[in-house]
């Protein structure tokens, strides 16, 4: 992709065709819950490969209803931030972690290579790019999902009472012009508006 260009955000007819390829995988659960945390929880490739089980389970050791991502896994000092999970996420999160043994060890990466060790920024931002010229979706790349969760966020947030502050603070920016400028614009919502006035 060319420098200075944004990742394209996907479809919802994307995405459950991303989906359905990803049951094809040799690790279709990793995937599926990889691509979901872009999806989903609008994951950067950096956060994605820095998080553990204890970013997403309570005290019982049980995965829980949010996702805590700190400082040291995101971006910047004030990267951190708490993420309800949407229920589709949260389910994988639940087979992944059964799927990994009758205890969880909290400290360990959630994705994790081949060998058993952590995914690095760089291998999560290569398989997204793998997964997207398979499917030859040409424009897209680990930022698509997140470009996507925010965009999706940005166009419901109202319906719930919420600003485009609550989207800031999910997407975990500093600054309200840069959530601005993730979310792309929809020319059938501003006609539609425009006849509102």
């Amino acid at each position: 992709m060319a420098q200075g260009k944004q990742a394209k955000i996907l479809t919802v007819k994307q995405e459950a065709f991303i989906l359905h390829y990803l049951t094809t995988t040799r690790y279709p659960l990793r995937d599926r819950t990889m691509f979901l945390l872009s999806m989903k929880a609008g994951l950067r490739a950096k956060e994605m490969a820095a998080l553990t089980w204890a970013m997403v389970t309570e005290a019982d050791g049980q995965v829980g209803e949010t996702l805590h991502l700190v400082n040291a896994a995101s971006k910047g000092e004030t990267g951190g931030r708490s993420i309800p999970l949407h229920r589709e996420l949260r389910a994988v999160l639940v087979a992944l972690a059964q799927a990994q043994g009758p205890r969880l060890e909290l400290d360990r990466p959630v994705l994790r290579s081949e060998r058993g060790g952590g995914l690095s920024a760089a291998s999560v931002q290569g398989w997204f790019q793998r997964v997207y010229e398979t499917l030859e979706l040409a424009g897209c790349s680990s930022h698509s999902g997140r470009r996507t969760f925010i965009t999706r966020a940005a166009r419901k947030v109202s319906e719930v009472g919420g600003s485009l502050r609550d989207v800031q603070q999910l997407a975990g920016h500093s600054s309200l012009a840069t959530t601005q400028r993730y979310i792309e614009g929809d020319s059938d919502a501003k006609r539609k508006l425009i006849q509102m006035l």
